[in-house]
């Protein structure tokens, strides 16, 4: 199987997460499977809580990882240095990313100002306020200072968590307009925007994000990134992501650069499915 360039590496590996919530072990058995797959292109790194590292360690098995578990390790900015170097110790994990989740005691930008002051990974996301808070604008310009990237919170398990279409739309637009990149976690778990028939919950989706963050890097407005993230007819969508040119698909892989899943099959069963898979 062919992952087409647009595709590559687009879904992070987070089983362990809500609302998979699978085990340790069996999810670390399905990660090395999938690697080792025909869809291996598609996956990302292992997320995975700062608080399972010992036990992750203990099952990264270098007969599987010959070359270390890459992770992205998500970890409360106070916990990042312990979680640092608990990674170092073992030996077997190597961090690909660092994820971010600012406490709520204190403002944001002055967290981030203190967490670059450590010693990290080259690679840094920071999960920020939605585009309503005060917080936001002072944020993204204190996260683009110090060449840290964004996470998006884009669902979760009340219908509180989801981001609106105009919601979504600033957090891109703006994320494009700073040369941020960005990654989202959450509610993505197919690839075209739907209700869940099971919840009634309004999911966005990745191929949506995808046409959306192209539209913004080609220069379009709010709008145009509005209305890319509210269509819902998936021919349309998949026909409109297909005819990006290369260095358009290319440009807005270059600034939406993944979102964790807990299932890394849904995601490849709507490329299948809308033909945007190669052969």
């Amino acid at each position: 199987m062919s992952i087409p360039l647009a595709f590559r590496h687009l879904v992070d590996d987070a089983a362990v997460f809500p609302p998979g919530l699978a085990p340790l072990p069996r999810a670390v058995a399905e990660h090395a499977a999938h690697l080792a797959s025909g869809h291996a292109g598609l996956i990302g790194p292992f997320v995975v809580a700062s608080t399972a590292l010992e036990e992750l360690a203990a099952l990264a098995d270098p007969a599987l990882f010959p070359d270390g578990l890459r992770v992205s390790l998500v970890a409360g900015a106070a916990a990042v240095p312990a979680a640092l170097s608990t990674v170092a110790a073992t030996g077997r994990l190597v961090i690909a990313a660092l994820e971010v989740r600012p406490g709520p005691d204190r403002p944001v930008p002055g967290q981030i100002d203190e967490l670059a002051a450590l010693e990290l990974p080259e690679t840094v996301y920071v999960e920020v306020p939605r585009p309503d808070d005060p917080e936001w604008g002072v944020t993204l310009a204190t996260v683009a200072r110090h060449g840290f990237r964004l996470k998006f919170r884009t669902g979760g398990t009340e219908p509180a968590a989801f981001p609106t279409e105009d919601e979504l739309a600033a957090w891109i637009h703006a994320a494009v307009a700073a040369g941020t990149p960005f990654k989202c976690t959450a509610g993505l778990h197919h690839a075209v925007r739907h209700t869940a028939p099971a919840t009634g919950f309004e999911h966005h989706g990745y191929l949506n994000v995808l046409l959306a963050t192209a539209r913004a890097r080609a220069g379009e407005g709010l709008p145009a990134v509005r209305s890319a993230l509210a269509a819902r007819d998936p021919k349309a969508l998949a026909a409109a992501v297909t005819a990006l040119p290369e260095e358009e698909a290319a440009d807005a892989r270059a600034a939406f650069t993944s979102y964790g899943s807990c299932s890394v099959l849904e995601p490849l069963q709507d490329l299948g499915a809308l033909g945007l898979l190669g052969a």
